[in-house]
């Protein structure tokens, strides 16, 4: 079966109609299980990828969606959310929450409501890509599409984008948290 055909796709693409999204969902030639390689693949930068990632909050799940060029600061949020902390979701607890597997998880069509924190880094981007419900589908929205799709609320969920896209300068250092 072709991702496009994929139970997930076809339902997170219906989902997207029913809400009023104006994307379109793309199926890329392979899974692209980094934000690099949907980067790539798209021929966009990397801070336009919406990485989806699933918290444990003392068993509740937390979906935030953070810029591919972003790293989310787990003792950060877990401040603004007013708890002790945050865990990154082990595979079944993602797969209970979101029906969906990692790598391929959309920011919708969970079976039921997930708490969601919109990375407000995304909004650097006129258009930005989010999975489709596949780990080679992608669909195409704006950042504020991308809230009110959710029902999100806008977070600054790190200290700032890792600028990957920009070249080395001579003297300075560039990594994670830079």
């Amino acid at each position: 079966m072709t991702s496009a055909a994929h139970p997930r796709v076809a339902a997170v693409t219906r989902l997207l109609a029913e809400a009023g999204g104006t994307g379109e969902v793309r199926v890329l030639p392979a899974d692209v299980r980094t934000a690099a390689a949907a980067a790539e693949a798209l021929d966009v930068p990397v801070g336009a990828i919406v990485n989806s990632l699933l918290f444990d909050v003392d068993g509740a799940p937390l979906l935030v969606l953070t810029s591919g060029a972003h790293r989310v600061d787990e003792i950060q949020v877990a401040a603004l959310l007013g708890v002790g902390r945050i865990a990154p979701a082990r595979p079944d607890f993602v797969r209970l929450h979101t029906g969906q597997p990692i790598g391929g998880v959309a920011p919708l069509g969970h079976p039921h409501p997930i708490g969601t924190l919109v990375d407000i880094e995304l909004a650097r981007h006129d258009q930005v890509w989010a999975a489709a419900g596949h780990p080679a589908a992608v669909f195409s929205t704006t950042y504020e599409e991308l809230l009110r799709l959710t029902a999100g609320t806008a977070a600054e969920v790190g200290n700032g984008p890792v600028d990957i896209d920009a070249p080395a300068m001579q003297g300075t250092s560039q990594g994670a948290g830079a």
